[in-house]
């Protein structure tokens, strides 16, 4: 798991992936010979900070934001939301302005009409503009793995697992999923104008829920606040039943997902949401069973063979 760890300590709040994006191209530029299928690479002007892997002839796209949750520094160091990070206090924050860089803590001044005004407690007030997001701190035991920013960097990470045997196929690292706006739309249109390319898997992290616990498998998200079409929903389950590969259903009446913003699109692309399932959404905190993680990574090889 030392990839997924390195990758949750780079900073990338939505709008600042230039980071990220980096070390995307050079890790798969150092990796790419070793793998079944080496890929052709796109990014650069026209791409913001998205790559786009394409393997072999390609039919189904694998969608994974690379952007997480953090904060803004506005005036006197108060914070604004990026997304929607846990607002509690005490939550640890890093980051780096023009005076070098930052450790600091969340504060909760007031809560006035259910609204909360918080701030960051530091020596000196920190440049405006400056993000900040939450402290590196990977746990690993035997059976969990707890970190910030397991969503998405995970679903990242199963990417990048995907890549290394994938011989057909399309990944698309996007960006500013967590806060709208979405790189979606472009990098979904290249593909469908290139590559006539019309399916899409979303590969990113859902919630523990009364529906959907811990270890018994990745979750299949029948809806959020998105539906899929029926009928490419179907194919995907009985493609996942017949690999006898551990998955859950789930069904969500909210969230959304790089998979939503293909569907307000004007593009004919079918999608579906397929993540591993997290406790403590959004916060320092988030846990996700080492099981449900391996379901995700060999469900996944499995559908990119079959659809």
């Amino acid at each position: 798991m030392e990839l997924l760890k390195k990758l949750t300590e780079i900073r990338g709040a939505s709008g600042d992936e230039g980071r990220i994006k980096d070390f995307l191209i050079d890790y798969v530029n150092k990796n790419k010979n070793e793998w079944n299928t080496v890929p052709e690479m796109f990014f650069g002007d026209g791409f913001q900070d998205t790559l786009i892997l394409v393997f072999g002839k390609p039919r189904t796209a694998i969608f994974a934001h690379t952007d997480t949750i953090g904060y803004t520094v506005g005036y006197k160091n108060n914070l604004i939301k990026i997304g929607g990070p846990k607002l509690e206090e005490g939550i640890q924050l890093v980051g780096s302005d023009s005076k070098g860089e930052i450790e600091t803590e969340l504060m909760v001044i007031e809560e006035i009409d259910g609204h909360k005004e918080i701030q960051c407690v530091f020596e000196r007030e920190i440049d405006r503009g400056t993000i900040l997001t939450y402290k590196p701190n990977f746990i690993e035991t035997d059976d969990f793995i707890e970190s910030p920013y397991m969503d998405n960097r995970l679903g990242v990470w199963n990417a990048l697992k995907v890549a290394e045997t994938l011989e057909n196929g399309a990944i698309v690292f996007s960006t500013y999923e967590e806060h709208g706006g979405n790189s979606v739309g472009f990098t979904g249109r290249f593909l469908y104008e290139k590559y006539d390319l019309k399916q899409a898997l979303i590969s990113d992290i859902t919630w523990v829920t009364e529906g959907v616990p811990h270890g018994e498998g990745v979750a299949i998200s029948m809806r959020d606040s998105g539906i899929p079409r029926r009928s490419y929903l179907n194919k995907i389950i009985e493609i996942a039943k017949a690999s006898k590969i551990k998955y859950q259903l789930e069904v969500e009446s909210a969230g959304g997902s790089d998979g939503g913003m293909l569907q307000k699109s004007d593009l004919p692309f079918d999608w579906c949401f397929i993540g591993a399932a997290e406790d403590n959404v959004h916060s320092p905190e988030e846990k996700v069973a080492k099981y449900d993680i391996m379901c995700m990574v060999e469900l996944y090889k499995e559908l990119m063979k079959k659809l």
